[in-house]
């Protein structure tokens, strides 16, 4: 029933994680936030989103 060794589908991983955290960077940016550092914090999601895969 469960595999623990099922292949990891990391394309899906940053997709979801680069959607979720460009959502809230774009309402950011409308807020008057910089737009290179709302694409370092949408980076750094999609980093840790790939991390947290890989490893759980």
């Amino acid at each position: 029933m469960f595999n623990q060794n099922s292949k990891k589908d990391w394309v899906s991983a940053a997709i979801t994680a680069s959607l979720g955290a460009g959502a809230v960077t774009t309402f950011a940016i409308s807020q008057g936030q910089h737009p290179l550092l709302a694409l370092g914090i949408t980076g750094f999601a999609v980093a840790a989103a790939l991390v947290v895969d890989h490893y759980v």
